[in-house]
């Protein structure tokens, strides 16, 4: 991760990364040239030529579409001011104020394309902020000089540490909230029978899935129980060492974060004696070089190690071998924040959360055509009619036409499902996956079609290429669907898509090439009408 952290370093001292930038770091570093842009060529977030005066980014992702995105990346574009960049990208992680702008590295707020020449001088951009505090029932802290309570009253019998973290989680079932929903308790006791001299913790909050931003509202809000489940997860795992690695789009939340981490330092939660366990553990962040590809656990191993963020085979599985080679827990914002108030409260808490029938707490995002987007923390169980209610409604009280559930992953359902659960077992049997708990609302008079072309059109895009199916078969789809669109093929090509997600699902080395086709294929199976009309 040294060399990344030396070219991202490079990168903002000069702008760029030129030939002289790249000759003097390997000449230092006694590194091959072919070494390092082999790095420089993959990473989204390192560029070879100067930076012009004012980039504005606009997304170009499903809910920024809707909201506007290509019209308002028009409107700035015919402001013909020299030094002027306009780009279309990726999720930017702030669905909730769709469509999304950052100038600079920096995010803005919502602007109306009418309003475009708002984004051309910084003292008229709507500056975003960080989220202030909220008061979520899964933090059991009252106040910050609580903070850290359950592992300051745990840590001075690090066995015991290790047990009751165990037990609780394993006894309240929470599962992975990263998408993935492999069960907790077990993953940290897998990585705690590992014998080894070296363990890691990390910490992923690299969401970077359209639709996908409640990691980075928890991390503005409780940054404290993201590090205190580092903590108590690298005691119970045998580790010394943790990593946040963060999207680097997430500016204001590293700096948050950053405060924390020198809070918890200086109350001694961290370092040789970490919250008086006699065991050492300190807690690093380490800034994403960009793509989406890198929240895949395996291919963010990759890019710490200093190569490209292509996914690994498995097995091993990175809690056997892991970060250079060593048993390494990995889980994402949420699971690790959920873990305190488990661990704090117990079990039987745990499950009194929830709806009848189902245990817990889940924090979900939801954007799209409703009135008021957001993080939302609902009991498990909670239906994703209510969660739209709880949102204020649709938007202009149109009607529903279609949802995902669990972000650009996931596939879309009807909206004679709205009654559904939000948990993962509900979700699945009415067809669709819980995911990373991103819940997008598509109103009646959308273009399904459009949408749905966008999103496999965004894992097309952010495809790492390792793997040939998921290299050719995303943008052969892309094309069949463009085709369609444009009206230079009829609708019976798209029967090709059927096999080809089998395919891709089938053989893909990571989850991305498995799910790139699951927004058309649901859309095709549920909405057929939507197909353009030859």
């Amino acid at each position: 991760m040294e060399l990344l952290r030396e070219l991202a370093a490079l990168q903002q001292q000069h702008g760029c990364l030129d030939d002289g930038c790249l000759e003097e770091l390997a000449e230092r570093r006694g590194v091959p040239r072919y070494r390092i842009e082999e790095l420089v060529s993959f990473y989204t977030h390192l560029r070879r030529t100067p930076p012009p005066r004012r980039e504005i980014a606009i997304c170009r992702d499903v809910v920024c579409t809707m909201h506007g995105g290509p019209r308002l990346r028009e409107a700035v574009a015919e402001h013909a001011v020299e030094g002027l960049e306009v780009t279309g990208v990726s999720c930017l992680g702030r669905c909730d104020h769709a469509p999304a702008v950052s100038i600079n590295g920096q995010p803005a707020g919502r602007v109306d394309p009418a309003n475009a020449d708002a984004l051309l001088d910084d003292s008229t951009v709507p500056w975003l902020t960080a989220h202030d505090r909220c008061d979520w029932l899964a933090d059991p802290y009252a106040s910050p000089a609580d903070h850290y309570a359950t592992l300051l009253a745990l840590a001075s019998d690090p066995p015991t540490l290790a047990g009751t973290c165990l037990e609780r989680l394993q006894d309240s079932g929470l599962r992975g909230m990263g998408g993935a929903g492999f069960p907790t308790g077990r993953k940290w006791q897998l990585v705690a029978t590992e014998t080894a001299d070296s363990k890691y913790v990390i910490c992923n909050a690299d969401e970077s899935e359209p639709g996908s931003f409640k990691d980075r509202v928890l991390l503005s809000t409780v940054p404290h129980l993201v590090i205190e489940g580092m903590v108590l997860a690298g005691l119970t795992v045998g580790a010394d060492r943790g990593i946040l690695f963060l999207r680097h789009e997430y500016s204001l939340e590293q700096q948050v974060l950053a405060a924390a981490l020198q809070t918890a330092a200086a109350r001694g939660i961290l370092g040789e004696n970490a919250a008086g366990s006699g065991r050492s553990f300190e807690i690093e962040i380490f800034v994403s070089p960009g793509g989406y590809i890198l929240g895949e656990e395996t291919a963010l191993l990759e890019a710490l190690e200093d190569r490209r963020g292509e996914p690994r085979n498995k097995p091993p599985y990175p809690g056997q071998h892991g970060l250079f080679g060593q048993p390494t827990l990995i889980n994402n914002v949420e699971t690790l924040a959920l873990a305190v108030p488990i661990i704090h409260h117990g079990s039987t808490w745990w499950s009194d959360q929830g709806r009848p029938g189902f245990d817990g707490l889940k924090f979900v995002s939801i954007s799209g055509d409703v009135v008021e987007p957001g993080v939302y923390e609902l009991p498990v169980g909670t239906t994703v009619a209510e969660l739209i209610e709880r949102a204020g409604g649709m938007d202009g009280g149109r009607s529903v036409k279609a949802f995902l559930p669990g972000g650009a992953s996931s596939r879309f359902l009807p909206a004679d499902r709205l009654d559904t659960p939000l948990d993962f077992d509900t979700i699945a049997a009415a067809g669709s996956m819980l995911g990373s708990g991103a819940v997008v609302v598509v109103a009646e008079g959308r273009n399904l079609f459009e949408l749905a072309t966008g999103l496999v059109r965004f894992f097309r895009n952010e495809s790492c290429g390792k793997c040939v199916p998921c290299r050719i078969g995303s943008h052969r789809a892309v094309g069949l669907l463009e085709s369609v669109a444009a009206g230079s093929a009829g609708p019976d090509v798209l029967e090709e898509l059927t096999p080809l997600g089998d395919t891709l699902e089938q053989t893909s080395l990571c989850g991305l090439g498995q799910v790139a086709l699951a927004p058309i294929l649901s859309m095709l199976e549920h909405f057929p009408a939507e197909v353009p009309a030859p």
